[in-house]
C-alpha cells in the first residue's frame, strides 16, 4: 500500500489567539465536552471547519433522513473513503446517540448487506452515488424510490458525501488520532 501524506500542521487548540480558529473550537468544547481531534486539524483552515459544520448542521437538520439514516449514509460514504476516524466516531454517535441498532453499524463496517431492506437500499445507494462520483444508473435510482425515498432524499445525500469529502479526506492527509471516546469503535480499511 503507498504511503499517503501526512501534513506538518499541528492540531490548533482553544487557546489560539486567533479568534477564527479558537471560537469554533470553543463552540466544539462547549457543546460536546470535547474538542475532536478532527475539528482541531480542520481548524488549520477555519473557512474548512466552517463549512464543515454548516454543511454536517444542515444534513441533520434538513435532509429529510431520521438520525438511524444519517448514521447509516455517513457511515456507507465514510468505509467506501476508507476514513478510520470517522467510521469509528459514526459508529459511536449510532451506537451512542442515533441508537442504530448494532447489527446495522457492524454490516456496514463489516461492508456486508445491512439486514433491514430499507437501510440497506439506503446504504447502497449512498455508496453508489459516493463511488460513482454522483452519477447512478436510472436502475440503482429506481431502486433506491421504490424503497420509500424521494428525489430531495438524492439530493440529501450529495450534501452528505459534500461533508464527508470535508472530513474524510482532511483525517486522511492529517492521519488523525481517534479521540479515546471513539477508540472502542475503532476500524481499519483492511478489516
Amino acid at each position: 500500500m503507498p504511503t499517503v501524506f501526512k501534513t506538518s500542521l499541528p492540531l490548533r487548540t482553544i487557546e489560539d489567539p486567533n479568534p477564527a480558529v479558537s471560537a469554533p473550537l470553543k463552540a466544539a468544547q462547549a457543546g460536546m465536552g470535547m474538542v475532536p481531534n478532527m475539528y482541531a486539524a480542520m481548524a488549520n483552515l477555519p473557512a474548512l471547519l466552517e463549512t464543515y459544520n454548516h454543511g454536517y448542521g444542515k444534513f441533520r437538520a434538513e435532509a429529510g433522513f431520521s438520525p438511524v439514516e444519517q448514521e447509516v449514509v455517513f457511515l456507507a460514504i465514510s468505509r467506501l473513503n476508507g476514513c478510520h476516524y470517522c467510521v469509528a466516531a459514526h459508529s459511536f454517535v449510532g451506537d451512542m446517540m442515533s441508537k442504530v441498532p448494532t447489527e446495522v453499524t457492524d454490516a456496514i463496517r463489516d461492508g456486508r448487506p445491512v439486514p433491514d431492506a430499507k437501510l440497506e437500499a439506503l446504504r447502497y445507494f449512498a455508496h453508489v452515488m459516493a463511488e460513482s462520483r454522483g452519477n447512478p444508473t436510472p436502475d440503482q435510482a429506481k431502486a433506491f424510490l421504490e424503497a420509500g425515498f424521494t428525489e430531495e432524499h438524492i439530493l440529501g445525500i450529495v450534501l452528505a458525501i459534500s461533508v464527508k469529502v470535508i472530513s474524510n479526506y482532511s483525517n486522511h492527509i492529517f492521519h488523525t488520532e481517534l479521540d479515546p471516546g471513539f477508540a472502542g469503535r475503532a476500524w481499519s480499511p483492511a478489516t
